[in-house]
């Protein structure tokens, strides 16, 4: 049956950040088809219907956005959460570990982007949600292939929106910081680790960890996809906690020298 409710789908929805997400959109009024790759004995919150979904498979793909249009008669929102990280440095990330973390973080996207835009040009309305991170606007040491998946989706969602906008369609994005949602637990470790950089990942690997045991509750980075997904006139970008918005406004207008040092002292790298 066609839903009268207004339909979000969002990838990567079984825990962590996605899962908080669908809750604020369930208590906005939404239907929310959340997608795992594996759903298989779990248990949705009222107003939430799990689906199976591979975001690295274009049949998978185009199975799940065909079902839900098939099945609800509608997709108003799409949020691309599914997602995953890759510590290191650069030269201890195998490609083969980086081009899997670019077919999920970026490639994901587009497949589900593409994949939705067909049903909403036709309905002339739409909102894609691409979750970004405060790494897609500043560097991310021992993290550089996982900064380039967030710093491609920053530049692919200002684009496309351009793309679409005169079809009734936004693409915006949400740039989280430090997060309390186990952003640890789905990250990967180098497969090529190397002694020489040893001492300082290992500095640079506790801080990203303290950031997200300490950072912001994910029910306000859930407030910030919320209002990412229903504002009238959507901003580009929403930086998503109070420590984002300082993150962001500083990149703006501090001097890049400054920032970098800074940085530098952050992370605990020596020079």
């Amino acid at each position: 049956m066609p839903s009268s409710q207004p339909v979000a789908l969002i990838t990567g929805a079984n825990a962590g950040l996605g899962r908080f997400a669908a809750l604020g959109l369930v208590e906005a009024g939404f239907h929310v088809v959340g997608t795992s790759r594996d759903t298989t004995g779990l248990n949705p919150p009222s107003g939430v219907t799990l689906r199976d979904l591979d975001v690295t498979s274009d049949e998978s793909v185009a199975a799940l956005v065909e079902g839900v249009v098939t099945g609800f008669g509608r997709i108003d929102v799409l949020v691309n959460n599914a997602g995953m990280g890759l510590a290191g440095a650069i030269e201890e990330n195998s490609i083969a570990q980086q081009q899997k973390l670019f077919d999920i973080n970026v490639f994901g996207v587009i497949r589900m982007t593409n994949a939705v835009l067909p049903h909403m040009r036709v309905r002339r309305r739409g909102r894609i949600v691409n979750i970004s991170s405060i790494f897609g606007f500043m560097p991310a040491p021992y993290m550089a292939a996982y900064s380039a998946t967030k710093y491609a989706v920053e530049g692919y969602s200002e684009s496309v929106d351009h793309e679409v906008r005169s079809h009734g369609i936004r693409v915006v994005l949400v740039e989280p910081g430090g997060t309390r949602t186990g952003f640890d637990d789905n990250t990967t470790a180098p497969d090529n680790p190397l002694e020489a950089y040893a001492q300082q990942r290992g500095r640079a690997n506790r801080v990203v960890a303290e950031q997200v045991n300490g950072g912001e509750d994910p029910v306000t980075v859930a407030k910030a996809i919320v209002a990412a997904a229903t504002d009238a006139n959507p901003r580009l970008r929403y930086p998503a906690g109070a420590k984002a918005r300082q993150l962001s406004a500083m990149r703006r207008i501090v001097p890049a020298r400054i920032f970098d040092k800074q940085l530098r002292k952050t992370f605990e790298l020596a020079d």
